[in-house]
């Protein structure tokens, strides 16, 4: 009572102020920053070109990880006519926090996907094609004789372009693995998306052992396959976490890298942290140059298959100079 006392003789020009809120948390324990800077801005690009790869991606049943991931680069990507291709479904078996692509039991696999993949991909003209996935934990193959049948789809209906599938982890089981090394993709994509301490947070499903030893196997199957990986940054990572990942990559065999900016797709997803510079960016790609990947594609719209083609032209050139 004598503190409810107290509260009304306060003069009426003072009302009380609330205390601040405390600051709210991230994965990495950090301070959340929900200010998105000017340098996070993108020029919409001409509908015409978005229109006539959606248009070809619905008549052919397709699905893209472009529209399912809710990737900001969808609107460049496809006014130039290049698509990333999300076989097995468009329902993951995994939930992992950063990512949009909606989860639950994965439907029965669709047969003749892969011949619709590379009819699509050469109706486009497409140099470089990547062909992505869904986790299908449930299959016993894990979706890889899916992924190996769109490869020889692709070979036999468009020889003259580059291959790049990025894979789900397979579960680790060396048979699947090696079921799409055999194949022949030119580029084996797996990411590893995140620093170890933040995995249980970002991936629970997933290992970081797991995926650094997928990619070392792709490398020792076959060592003509290139080997790529990718990860977000501004999750609460740090840098000497980024670097001692990059050296990590490096040592089991990855031979280019992507790194981007995390950005949350809905707001029952993970939080960003720290949208970080562009200025950073340029850094983590002078590092991992000087580690000694062959190609480092590193800036906050950079995704995994964005601007694959670059990477491509890389390719081309080295191959031409053996």
């Amino acid at each position: 009572m004598a503190d409810l006392i107290q509260l009304e003789m306060l003069p009426q020009a003072a009302p009380l102020v609330p205390p601040p809120a405390p600051p709210e948390l991230g994965a990495g324990g950090r301070v959340v920053n929900r200010r998105i800077p000017e340098w996070l801005t993108i020029k919409l690009p001409k509908r015409q070109g978005i229109e006539e790869v959606e248009g070809l991606m619905r008549r052919s049943g397709l699905v893209t990880v472009c529209e399912e991931a809710r990737c900001p680069n969808l609107g460049e990507c496809w006014s130039k006519k290049t698509a990333t291709f999300m076989i097995l479904g468009d329902t993951c078996t995994r939930a992992c926090r950063f990512c949009a692509v909606k989860t639950g039991k994965g439907g029965a696999l669709d047969p003749g996907e892969p011949r619709r993949v590379a009819e699509s991909a050469a109706i486009l003209g497409l140099k470089h094609t990547v062909v992505t996935s869904v986790n299908r934990d449930e299959l016993p193959d894990g979706g890889s004789h899916h992924f190996a049948e769109t490869i020889q789809w692709l070979r036999r209906l468009l020889p003259e372009t580059i291959i790049e599938v990025l894979t789900p982890d397979f579960l680790g089981n060396k048979t699947n693995i090696q079921t799409v090394v055999d194949a022949k993709p030119h580029v084996y994509n797996h990411n590893i998306e995140t620093v170890p301490r933040l995995y249980r947070q970002v991936r629970p499903q997933a290992r970081y052992a797991r995926s650094l030893q997928l990619l070392q196997y792709v490398k020792a199957a076959d060592p003509a396959i290139y080997t790529k990986s990718g990860l977000m940054l501004g999750l609460g990572e740090t840098k000497d976490e980024v670097v001692a990942l990059l050296e990590d990559l490096k040592a089991y065999d990855v031979d280019a890298v992507t790194i981007g900016q995390y950005l949350k797709p809905g707001k029952n997803y993970l939080d960003v942290v720290e949208y970080v510079h562009p200025d950073v960016f340029a850094e983590y790609k002078e590092i991992g140059e000087a580690v000694g990947f062959l190609f480092v594609a590193s800036g906050p719209f950079i995704r995994s298959s964005y601007n694959a083609k670059e990477f491509s032209d890389k390719f081309l050139a080295m191959k031409a100079g053996q």
